[in-house]
């Protein structure tokens, strides 16, 4: 038995290239909004901080670049704005016993990896994703100026991506222009926003062009110069919080919630400054203790009078309806120019890796050599936007 750990700990070593490989493989597949981001790779032993730089623009003028005969001016100096941005780490594993080990070991091994790949892939996606839905440059579907007051009704439509283009040139965001593309901005969005655009006439299917031209991975097709690509990990902004009163309270600053809360619920809930509404009347949560998770208690800056049953909600998503207090889910739908927003680069060396962990290799915690473990990792990872004007983010109501 000795013998035969020693034996696949050593082959698993040996393989380690192609379990990294096969983790990135894995991860690359969820990627989309991590894709068209400028890279930068980790910067080693220099803290925990990335640089991402952009160059400033010259400042055309009339008089200042007219030219007097036989003089030469005065040469400009390039400018470079730099964005500083903090890495954070990821991480997964699972563990393997000794008895699965004597069955399929390196079959595990590679099929953890493709998991784990997944499910990191999926969380870095999240997380550009959430960064970019985070920019001030925002276009409400419908003409309407604010989340709240969408409706079912204010969906994407071509003129709604026609404002987009409008507002990425205005801000002379460049197109992308690689592999010999025509120049292009790229929209990342929902299948249920693709499935509103794709009943109108001018909308281009992928396959209509993808003969003559290199296209991406999850490309769909484009439109007014933009370039579709579909992702089911497009941003969708949900009500936080759909709840109610256990009991009724008389000038209390606190009350317990009926219902389990969601994990939703919890973060909404436990960030002090957030507001809610119980009723009709609006309250701010209190700064600190805002919730107790052990005992499902809200605490808020001021003292209320409550009833049982009395709904308890959030307004950051779409149109509250008025009998349930539901709100209405809103998509959000990113289009952008190149150097939009920077990250780090995923396929660097070291970037994402599996740290595999043998029988045996615990010590004194495994005394008889139960319990190896395969892990992934991401070194470090990092969004930041560059430029906000050159992307913009449309919110929108989809289609039942």
């Amino acid at each position: 038995m000795t013998n035969t750990t020693i034996n696949t700990a050593s082959v698993t070593a040996l393989n380690k290239t192609f379990y990294d490989r096969q983790l990135l493989e894995s991860a690359t597949s969820r990627f989309v909004h991590t894709k068209f981001g400028q890279k930068r790779p980790i910067p080693k032993h220099n803290g925990k901080r990335v640089e991402f730089r952009r160059w400033n623009l010259f400042d055309p003028s009339i008089e200042g670049n007219k030219l007097s005969e036989g003089v030469t001016p005065e040469g400009q100096s390039l400018a470079q704005t730099t964005l500083e941005a903090t890495i954070e780490q990821y991480g997964a594993y699972v563990e393997v016993t000794d008895l699965l080990d004597m069955t399929a070991y390196d079959s595990v091994i590679a099929d953890s990896a493709e998991l784990l790949g997944e499910q990191l892939g999926t969380c870095i996606e999240w997380v550009t994703r959430d960064a970019l839905s985070s920019g001030s440059n925002v276009q409400y579907a419908g003409g309407k100026l604010n989340r709240l007051s969408l409706t079912g009704e204010d969906k994407l439509t071509v003129d709604e991506v026609r404002r987009a283009v409008r507002s990425l040139k205005r801000a002379k965001a460049r197109p992308f222009s690689e592999d010999g593309r025509k120049p292009h901005f790229v929209c990342i969005c929902s299948p249920e926003a693709t499935y509103d655009l794709q009943s109108d006439t001018l909308w281009q299917d992928v396959s209509k062009y993808s003969n003559a031209e290199a296209i991406y991975s999850g490309e769909i097709g484009r439109l007014f110069g933009v370039v579709f690509v579909e992702s089911t990990e497009a941003k969708v902004f949900s009500q936080s919080v759909l709840n109610t009163v256990k009991a009724s309270t008389t000038s209390s600053t606190s009350f317990a919630l009926k219902n389990v809360p969601t994990e939703a619920e919890k973060r909404y809930l436990s960030k002090g400054g957030n507001k809610i509404k119980i009723g009709t009347t609006e309250y701010t949560l209190a700064a600190t203790g805002s919730f107790n998770e052990n005992t499902n208690t809200v605490k808020l800056t001021t003292a209320a009078t409550l009833t049982a049953d009395a709904v308890v909600y959030s307004e950051d998503a779409g149109a509250i309806d008025p009998s349930t207090h539901k709100g209405l889910d809103i998509h959000s739908t990113i289009v952008f120019g190149r150097d939009a927003y920077g990250i780090i680069d995923l396929e660097g060396e070291g970037t994402m890796q599996t740290i595999i962990k043998p029988h045996g290799s615990a010590g004194a915690t495994d005394p008889l050599n139960q319990r190896a473990t395969v892990a992934a990792k991401v070194a470090g990872f990092t969004v930041k936007l560059l430029n906000e004007l050159w992307l913009v983010r449309i919110e929108h109501a989809v289609s039942e």
